[in-house]
């Protein structure tokens, strides 16, 4: 398993940021897309489907304008450019919660309940290893759409004291656990992640391999890493049945009817992987994503970090990127990150 996760180093600084752009910017947009379609049922979209960037809607915004997942995925992208972590990391998601920071216009307008109670626990507790819910009952999907800026940190950075995968995928499931905590949470941000790295590897490798290749490369090098028979993945492994229909790498096949957009990760994981899987460029992708209704945001964002990286910042609808509050505010922390990887390459 050590070969599936080698450091990505032979990109050269524009690749690299052009990659890097495509995922943060394509989550971004793919967030505002479907902010003004929040909570809105399939049967509307049926009808009337998404085809751009609307205003107002569900939270009353402006064309353009990002949520929380944006948020927290720049919060992430922040407290990552200067090392790993932990408490920096829930200081800035406490920072965005009680003082408005990584938003688009200073106000936080939608928050996930497990979210909200792991930032009120960690400013009870000051530990944030112990913020994070472990209920089943507390399974959104609020870490894992903002768990891109972990798994490029894991996929680019060298670290002397995390050289192995295991020591990689547990920074993910610490990112993860700060506020989901529950192995089903951690486990899909692990797919999630594995699926980024084989994504970033074949840019690195220069090769032109499908991104349905790519996707099921990653789920079933996710699928034998968890399956692992030592003491430490007894709780992965009883997660396992629960994400059956992935590891089958049958997603693609299944009919729209059998997928949900809804904020449960593990519907969130597979209708991702679904839009990926049953599109051929950026746009499709994330429209696709909002027209399945329900979290709508959410869904997008998540589809959207993964279709930018594998068709690249300049295949993102121009007039939906000139469309995105605070642009240049966002292109200064991405920035930041990116400089933070060159520097220790």
């Amino acid at each position: 398993m050590e070969e599936e996760m080698t450091i990505i180093q032979n990109q050269n600084i524009e690749t690299m940021k052009s990659i890097i752009y495509g995922g943060i910017f394509g989550l971004v947009v793919g967030d505002a897309l479907g902010v003004p379609h929040e909570f809105k049922s399939r049967s509307l979209f049926d009808k009337n489907p998404v085809t751009g960037m609307d205003s107002y809607g569900t939270y009353n915004q402006p064309a353009g304008t990002w949520s929380d997942d944006s948020s927290l995925t720049l919060a992430t992208l922040d407290s990552l450019s200067k090392g790993l972590d932990y408490y920096d990391m829930m200081d800035k998601f406490t920072s965005w919660y009680t003082e408005d920071k990584y938003t688009p216009f200073d106000k936080v307008f939608d928050i996930g309940n497990a979210t909200l109670n792991a930032i009120l626990n960690y400013i009870s507790s000051k530990d944030p290893m112990l913020s994070g819910l472990t209920d089943e009952h507390s399974n959104g999907n609020g870490s894992l759409m903002r768990m891109l800026p972990g798994a490029l940190f894991i996929s680019y950075k060298t670290l002397e004291e995390y050289k192995n995968i295991d020591d990689k995928l547990n920074i993910i499931h610490n990112i993860s656990a700060l506020t989901h905590k529950h192995p089903r949470s951690r486990l899909s941000c692990g797919i999630y992640s594995f699926i980024v790295y084989h994504i970033l590897k074949n840019k690195e490798e220069n090769n032109s391999e499908s991104l349905e290749s790519l996707v099921n490369k990653g789920i079933k090098v996710a699928k034998q890493y968890y399956s692992k028979e030592t003491e430490e993945f007894i709780e992965f492994k009883k997660e396992l049945h629960h994400f059956e229909n992935i590891f089958s790498l049958e997603t693609k096949n299944l009919d729209k009817n059998q997928i949900r957009g809804s904020g449960y990760v593990l519907n969130s994981l597979e209708a991702s992987i679904w839009c990926l899987l049953n599109t051929n460029c950026y746009s499709d992708a994330v429209l696709e994503a909002v027209n399945l209704g329900e979290d709508t945001d959410t869904t997008a964002a998540i589809v959207g970090s993964l279709a930018g990286l594998y068709y690249e910042y300049d295949n993102i609808p121009k007039e939906w990127l000139n469309t995105i509050v605070k642009k240049e505010y966002i292109e200064n922390i991405t920035n930041n990150f990116i400089e933070s990887l060159i520097i220790n390459k």
